[in-house]
């Protein structure tokens, strides 16, 4: 498979209305230049399989990544078959991006064993990538099992598997055993470089791609009040967790987010110039260019821009890519 998917900006595809519009959306990409769309599954909104086979429809080009789904609420063999049917409407475009999801969505929400999450990872990635080589398995695992289970068709190309980890453990994990790792949304140049350090050393080739939040304007003004709802929302969201750690935000700095978030009502108003420079790409298109360069130094293969849905998307997705692509070609 050609790995432009790993050296080219891309977009995020989500939001609760995703699903009318992601031919648009993916079709606009891929006119402008830009490398891959990622379908970001976050429960209850819609499935990633489906809107990742809609943008698979109606391009030729671009890559389509699964970033990230989990193998609790689709068994691994589940995730196997889908992906393999993802990979005959789009051959050779399709990347899998694996997660453990978290706790409150897959047990307390749904009611499914949320065991030995780094167990479950390493689990999947065996069983799925053993079964798209074309293996009729039988597999006894801590936490899956499978009896002489072999896909009907699996795709001639290899699917690459990134891992959406965060944790350090998890991070060697993804070393070991992944092509890459997709960074959450808020992962810093600092957050990059821990990643770079733990999963990537001793791998080269190893692919480092990460959700950033984007919003370029000629009005560098408006483009920094667009991305303040998001960065406000995620600092509730990741309160305390290592990702923010590295961009040198402790749980005392975190906290008013997550306590404003708990009341229903981010706290925009606390997203200051700091926070936006240090955890997304916001303003005029030479000063994102300026921007983007933290990145690429800390050794991001690939920005994947999650962009204001409050704006044209259209219209953010083109500026990005005109803004992006041959910047991104200059620094890499």
């Amino acid at each position: 498979m050609d790995r432009g998917w790993a050296a080219s900006p891309g977009i995020a595809l989500m939001g609760a209305d995703v699903a009318s519009h992601v031919t648009t959306w993916a079709r606009t990409a891929e006119r402008a230049g830009l490398g891959s769309v990622w379908v970001i599954e976050d429960y209850f909104h819609p499935g990633a399989y489906a809107l990742a086979a809609a943008a698979a429809a109606v391009t030729e080009r671009l890559a389509i990544g699964l970033g990230v789904v989990n193998p609790y609420t689709r068994h691994p063999a589940l995730l196997a078959m889908e992906t393999a049917a993802l990979a005959g409407i789009a051959p050779g475009r399709v990347v899998l991006g694996l997660g453990s999801s978290n706790r409150r969505w897959i047990e307390a929400q749904m009611g499914i064993p949320f065991k030995a999450p780094l167990g479950g990872l390493r689990e999947s990635v065996e069983i799925v990538r053993r079964l798209l080589g074309g293996e009729r398995l039988t597999f006894r695992g801590e936490i899956f099992t499978l009896d002489d289970v072999e896909l009907e068709w699996r795709p001639p190309e290899t699917v690459p598997v990134l891992l959406g980890v965060k944790g350090p453990k998890a991070l060697r994990l993804a070393g070991e055993i992944a092509d890459g790792v997709h960074c959450s949304v808020l992962a810093s140049p600092a957050h990059v470089r821990r990643v770079r350090q733990t999963a990537g050393a001793g791998r080269p080739d190893l692919a480092v791609l990460a959700y950033l939040i984007v919003a370029i304007d000629r009005d560098g003004h408006r483009a920094r009040a667009a991305v303040r709802p998001l960065i406000a929302r995620y600092l509730g969201v990741l309160h305390g967790q290592s990702i923010l750690l590295d961009a040198g935000l402790g749980p005392d700095r975190t906290r008013p987010f997550r306590e404003a978030l708990g009341r229903g009502a981010p706290a925009v108003e606390l997203v200051d110039d700091a926070l936006i420079d240090t955890l997304a790409v916001a303003g005029t298109p030479e000063h994102c260019r300026r921007q983007l360069a933290r990145w690429a130094e800390a050794g991001l293969d690939a920005p994947i821009a999650v962009l204001p849905q409050e704006a044209d998307m259209t219209e953010q997705i083109t500026l990005y890519a005109e803004t992006a692509v041959p910047a991104w070609k200059a620094l890499r």
